[in-house]
């Protein structure tokens, strides 16, 4: 009985045998889903550096934008010293402190914001804590971020970059000096357009958030570029 089987038993080892090295052939072989084109996957190997290159050129097209339409300026025109204002403070702010404090701090004091961004909308709807914690996010950018940190930074940033004094306690002193005197209107504006759209924000999968905030920083700066970008402006109202 056990030579009549044993062919049979052969016959299956072998065809299982050549059907393991083709698998293993063929999984070798890299498909088209795994060669990561470079290019589009750079955002996610290098996000920091990703950050610093959109709101740097970001901060500075929009400025550039508002100066050739909105103010009519021809390209030899541009004030590139006030454009210099949202260069450093696109690189340093928007894509160096901005990114650190919404994506590193925020997911230590936020412990539920990756959790919740990937749940459906249907199923936020049902997570108490993720959205206390999104509420939080919103509260925290509205009343601490923008009006303490925001602001001041861009006032005293601007006078570092415009100013005509060499010492960082006047480029603070002169700045926050100005921000106090268009504290009104600027935090008006802010509640008016970053409320709402921090609301959306934090509601949004982790990978679109940080480009959607940009989306609307560039119309934000356009906005900043156009009330408070003006250097010459400033020094008429000393």
């Amino acid at each position: 009985m056990m030579s009549l089987y044993r062919p049979k038993a052969l016959s299956l080892a072998r065809s299982s045998l050549q059907l393991t090295s083709k698998r293993v052939f063929h999984s070798s072989k890299p498909t088209q889903s795994s060669v990561s084109n470079p290019i589009t996957s750079f955002p996610k190997t290098h996000p920091f550096a990703f950050q610093l290159i959109i709101a740097t050129g970001k901060t500075s097209a929009a400025d550039i934008l508002v100066q050739v339409v909105a103010e009519k300026k021809k390209f030899e025109e541009i004030d590139w010293k006030r454009n210099g204002i949202f260069v450093v403070f696109g690189f340093a702010y928007l894509g160096g402190f901005q990114y650190w404090l919404m994506v590193s701090k925020y997911r230590q004091w936020f412990p539920t914001m990756d959790r919740f961004a990937k749940l459906t909308f249907a199923q936020k709807l049902k997570d108490t804590a993720g959205i206390i914690d999104a509420a939080k996010m919103v509260i925290f950018d509205v009343v601490v971020h923008l009006p303490m940190i925001y602001f001041p930074t861009y006032y005293t940033v601007k006078e570092f970059v415009g100013g005509s004094s060499y010492n960082p306690i006047d480029w603070a002193k002169d700045g926050v000096t100005k921000y106090s005197n268009n504290m009104k209107e600027d935090l008006t504006a802010m509640i008016q357009l970053w409320g709402p759209s921090d609301c959306i924000q934090f509601v949004l999968p982790m990978h679109i958030r940080m480009p959607f905030r940009h989306l609307v920083s560039f119309f934000w700066t356009a906005y900043v570029s156009f009330t408070r970008g003006s250097i010459e402006e400033d020094v008429k109202t000393d």
